[in-house]
């Protein structure tokens, strides 16, 4: 953090720059004289990294690799989400449903979703279909469990108000359930998101003809270091991006609480 005297005289977007970017630079910094000082086979200078990310993924690799993972990774996102709010949705709102289905929904909980990645090879095969079950497979779960405690948490004044005008079932849906359980559904969302890259990762590794799974595992078979380590930062990359896309998501669903929420501090 810069000085509160410094922070004033520099405009709050460079201040928010520097704060974001200042750490990542320290330590790049740290790693280069690391490199430089005692240099290790295994834990490669940043700028041989950098040159084996350009030869490695700028090219074909972008378009046979890169691009079908993070489509089978935002297909399964999607899918999850969709499921998990619907079916959180239908299970929060039936209290007998939800305590007949509780101990099914910890039993596949507590299975692995790698576990089921040989499983969903032999059913559905080896091409997309089995890969986009296994992201769902393991994403859904903080999404459904979210939204079945946020309609759980619903006010019950809002509820009786709810009755009392007499509104349809889409109704309390649209305007009562999914705004006060949005908070908690987004939550859940935000854990998906890095559940969801490591199984499109793991997925890729075994059965698959393309993906970065399948990249970075031959690099590490046949030890490329360099171009292993540039397949992790690129991992990162596309965790970055979907953490910067998910706040902007974030902002636009739950601007009415974030003003509500300033609004009571005040």
């Amino acid at each position: 953090m810069l000085p509160a005297s410094a922070t004033r005289r520099l405009p709050r977007w460079l201040d928010g720059l520097l704060e974001a970017v200042g750490l990542p630079l320290v330590l790049l910094v740290l790693w280069a004289l690391s490199a430089l000082v005692a240099p290790n086979r295994y834990f490669p200078a940043p700028w041989r990294i950098a040159e084996a990310f350009v030869k490695t993924w700028v090219g074909e690799s972008f378009f046979v690799d890169v691009l079908p993972s993070i489509g089978r990774l935002l297909v399964g996102l999607a899918l999850a989400i969709v499921i998990g709010i619907a079916v959180g949705l239908l299970i929060g709102s039936v209290r007998w449903l939800r305590q007949f289905v509780e101990p099914v929904f910890e039993f596949f909980r507590a299975v692995p979703p790698p576990m089921l990645v040989p499983l969903l090879a032999i059913t559905l095969g080896i091409g997309d279909t089995a890969k986009i079950a296994v992201i769902v497979a393991g994403a859904v779960w903080p999404i459904l469990l979210n939204t079945v405690e946020g309609v759980r948490a619903v006010d019950a004044v809002q509820r009786e108000t709810a009755t009392s005008y007499q509104l349809s079932t889409v109704q309390r849906v649209v305007y009562l359930t999914l705004p006060s359980a949005a908070p908690q559904i987004m939550a859940g969302i935000r854990q998906s998101l890095s559940i969801a890259i490591i199984l499109m990762v793991i997925s890729e590794m075994t059965n698959s003809s393309s993906g970065l799974g399948l990249r970075i595992t031959f690099f590490q078979q046949n030890f490329q270091i360099p171009e292993m380590w540039s397949g992790i930062v690129l991992l990162g990359f596309i965790g970055i991006a979907l953490a910067l896309l998910f706040q902007i998501a974030e902002r636009l669903v739950l601007g009415w609480y974030r003003g509500l929420k300033e609004t009571e501090r005040a």
